[in-house]
C-alpha cells in the first residue's frame, strides 16, 4: 500500500535496521532536524560566497574582452536563480517531507543496483569542485603564508593539502558544525568582500567600465550559455536537494521554501559574480585570488581578505561538496559516514583543480560545469518526471530500503533515458542542462509508458496493470 508522502510531514517512518546501509542514509526524523530557516539562509549565503562562482564571473572576461555587460549578466543571472530556485524547491520535496537522502531517493527511478551509476554521477563533479574549491582556498592560504614569511614561503601544493585536511577534520562533525560554519562564514565574508567591492568602484572603475559596463556584450547565444553555466553550475546541488531539505526544520511550505533558496542565492551569487568580472576587468587575470594580490596592494589587507577566501572555500565544500559524494561512498562501500568523509577529502587531493583555472582565462571551468550538467540534467528530470506524474507524489520509502522489494535492480527506462538525454545535450553542450533536461523527461515518460511492458517499476505509477 504506497504512503502519501502529504502526510508524512506529521507522521514519521521508521525503517527498521537494514543490512548493509549505514544510519545516516535513513529517514531523518522530526527530533533529528535541527536546521531552521535562518541558518539554512545563511547556509545558502554562505555557498553562494565562494571562489567558484567569483571565478564564474571571471570568465565573462576573455582576453579583456566581456562576452555580456552588466545588463545582460545580471538578466541572465536572475533568469538563472528563478529556475534554480524552483527545480531546487521540487526536488527537495520528497526528502523534506520523508527525510530520506537522495542516494535513496535515486532507487525510486533507477532501481537499487541502478542507482549506483546515477549516483556516482552526482558523486564525482562534487569531488571535482571540492577539489577545486580547496585549491582557490589554498592559493588564497598560500597568500597568507608569503606575507607572515617575507616570501621565505611560497607553496600552493602545500597550503592545498593542510586546508583539504582541515576539512576533513571538520566536517567529521556532520550538519551541525556545516550550520554553525556557514553562518559565521555567511556575516564575515559579505562584509569582507563589499570593502572589496568599493575599493573596485573607487580606484578601478573606469576600465570596469569600459572593458564590462559599457561592452556591446551579446543578448544571443553568449547570454543563453552563460545561462545553462549559471543553472549547471548549481545543478549537481539541486540534484541532491533532499540532502539538504531532509535537515530543516518541519512545517516550512513549499513558497517559503523556494524563497530559503532564491533569497539568499541571488544575494550571494548575484554579488559574488559581479566581484568576479569587476577584478578581470581590472586586472587581466581570471584567478580571483592573485587578481585580489593586485588589487588590494597592502599585506594586511590581503591577509584580511585572502583569510576569508579561505574561509568560503571551506564553507562551500561542507555543503555543497562533501555531503553527497560521503552518503554515495557510503552507499555503495557499507562504510560508516566518518570514514567516508575521509575518502572524499583524499579524493578531492588527486582532481587535478588546477587544469581547470589558468590565469588568463577560466574557461576550462565553465566547459566542466556544462559538460557533466549534460547527465545531471537528465537525471533531474527522471526524478520529477518519476515523482509528480508518474507515482503522484505516492511513495512508500519503506520499500526503498527493501533489497528484496519492488525496487531491487535496474530500471532501463530510466537508464536509458538518461543516456538519451546526455546524447542530445552534448550535441549542443552550450545548451546542454536544459536539453539533456527536457529530452530525457519525455523519453522517461514514453519509455515507461510504452516500453519494458514487463517491468516491475510500473508498480504503483499511473501506467501500472
Amino acid at each position: 500500500m504506497a504512503v502519501n508522502t502529504e502526510a508524512l510531514e506529521s507522521k514519521e517512518v521508521e525503517i527498521e535496521h537494514v543490512a548493509g546501509v549505514d544510519e545516516s542514509l535513513y529517514p531523518k526524523t522530526k527530533k533529528d532536524r535541527t536546521v531552521g530557516p535562518w541558518a539554512y539562509i545563511a547556509m545558502w549565503i554562505g555557498d553562494g560566497v565562494n571562489l567558484g562562482n567569483m571565478t564564474l564571473g571571471a570568465s565573462l572576461i576573455v582576453a579583456g574582452l566581456a562576452t555580456l555587460n552588466i545588463f545582460q549578466t545580471f538578466a541572465a543571472a536572475i533568469i538563472a536563480i528563478g529556475i534554480i530556485s524552483i527545480v531546487f524547491t521540487l526536488n527537495d520535496r520528497l526528502g523534506y517531507k520523508t527525510g530520506i537522502p537522495y542516494v535513496v531517493q535515486l532507487r525510486m527511478s533507477f532501481g537499487i543496483k541502478g542507482s549506483v551509476v546515477s549516483s556516482l554521477l552526482r558523486g564525482i563533479p562534487a569531488i571535482v569542485w571540492y577539489g577545486f574549491q580547496s585549491w582557490i582556498g589554498g592559493t588564497a592560504l598560500n597568500e597568507i603564508a608569503k606575507v607572515a614569511t617575507n616570501g621565505a614561503f611560497d607553496s600552493v601544493a602545500i597550503c592545498f593539502v593542510i586546508l583539504q585536511l582541515v576539512q576533513i577534520v571538520l566536517s567529521m562533525y556532520g550538519f551541525h558544525a556545516i550550520k554553525w560554519v556557514e553562518t559565521i562564514v555567511s556575516v564575515v565574508i559579505m562584509g569582507a568582500l563589499v570593502y572589496v567591492f568599493g575599493l573596485l568602484l573607487t580606484e578601478h572603475s573606469g576600465v570596469i567600465a569600459e572593458k564590462w559596463v559599457q561592452s556591446k556584450g551579446s543578448w544571443g547565444l553568449p547570454f543563453f550559455a552563460f545561462i545553462m553555466v549559471f543553472m549547471g553550475n548549481y545543478a549537481a546541488i539541486f540534484l541532491s536537494a533532499a540532502d539538504y531539505s531532509r535537515e530543516l526544520k518541519t512545517g516550512i511550505s513549499d513558497t517559503k521554501r523556494g524563497l530559503l533558496y532564491f533569497v539568499p542565492i541571488i544575494l550571494a551569487y548575484g554579488f559574488v559574480i559581479t566581484i568576479g568580472a569587476m577584478l578581470a576587468s581590472a586586472t587581466g587575470i581570471s584567478n580571483p585570488v592573485k587578481a585580489f594580490a593586485i588589487v588590494v596592494d597592502n599585506s594586511l589587507i590581503t591577509v584580511f581578505v585572502s583569510a576569508f577566501i579561505v574561509l568560503g572555500a571551506i564553507g562551500v565544500n561542507m555543503v555543497a561538496n562533501i555531503v553527497p559524494p560521503a552518503y554515495v561512498i557510503t552507499l555503495l562501500t557499507k562504510l560508516k559516514y566518518k570514514p567516508a568523509v575521509a575518502i572524499t577529502g583524499l579524493l578531492g587531493l588527486f582532481s587535478f583543480p588546477w587544469l581547470l583555472v589558468q590565469d588568463s582565462s577560466a574557461e576550462g571551468l565553465g566547459m566542466f560545469i556544462l559538460i557533466y550538467s549534460a547527465f545531471l540534467g537528465p537525471i533531474v528530470a527522471i526524478l520529477l518526471v518519476e515523482y509528480y506524474i508518474l507515482r503522484r507524489q505516492k511513495i512508500d520509502i519503506t520499500q526503498l530500503y527493501d533489497e528484496n522489494g519492488p525496487f531491487t535492480g535496474y530500471n532501463m527506462a530510466a537508464i536509458y533515458a538518461m543516456l538519451i538525454g546526455a546524447a542530445a545535450a552534448f550535441m549542443f553542450v552550450k545548451l546542454a542542462w536544459v536539453i539533456g533536461l527536457v529530452v530525457a523527461g519525455i523519453s522517461y515518460y514514453l519509455l515507461t509508458k510504452y516500453g519494458f511492458k514487463d517491468s516491475k517499476f510500473k508498480k504503483g505509477t499511473i501506467f501500472e496493470k
